[in-house]
């Protein structure tokens, strides 16, 4: 079965927790693309994780980063990236996001997120519960703005959300596969 192509990229974005780099990379496996995680990408650009950025840098040092990368990464051949759930923060990201790519949102409530992530050492702005809810209502709008697609992900598993994804790509056009 021959790979498939994208037409452009394709950005997951949503709360943390939502599955967004998992489910990307599930469709990739399941259709031979390209996935790249932006937090990944950013740590081995920096040579410092995610929460030492956040440390030394605060979220202000981190979300800059965090746009150079996601132009970096817009710039190359079509692929799927999951971006981090504070991507839309800023209005230069959310007009990369919908000129250069189609954004699918994957949607996820804060308990939802906390169940999966179950150990937010790694997630600073999960820590404090108050803080996570007033975040995610914050976002939501921003996730919306920049949505192609939403799709809700409560109670599904990363294979099932992989499937709607994949066939959301094919139905608007975004995905397709060469006929040999």
């Amino acid at each position: 079965m021959p790979a498939f192509k994208l037409e452009r990229d394709v950005f997951f974005v949503g709360f943390m927790g939502a599955g967004k780099t998992s489910v990307a990379r599930r469709v990739a496996r399941m259709c031979a693309l390209v996935s790249v995680d932006v937090d990944a990408y950013l740590e081995r650009r920096a040579g410092k994780t995610v929460k030492d950025i956040f440390a030394q840098s605060g979220e202000a040092g981190f979300r800059a980063l965090e746009s150079e990368v996601l132009k970096a990464l817009a710039e190359g051949e079509p692929r799927l990236v999951s971006c981090g759930g504070g991507i839309v923060a800023r209005p230069e990201n959310r007009e990369l996001l919908r000129a250069e790519g189609f954004v699918v949102y994957l949607k996820v409530s804060v308990d939802e997120a906390l169940r999966r992530i179950g150990d937010t050492a790694s997630r600073p702005l999960l820590k404090d519960i108050g803080n996570a809810r007033k975040i995610q209502e914050e976002r939501e709008r921003l996730y919306e703005e920049v949505a192609d697609i939403g799709i809700d992900t409560t109670g599904k598993q990363v294979a099932g959300i992989a499937c709607e994804v994949k066939a959301a790509l094919l139905k608007e056009g975004v995905l397709w596969q060469p006929q040999k």
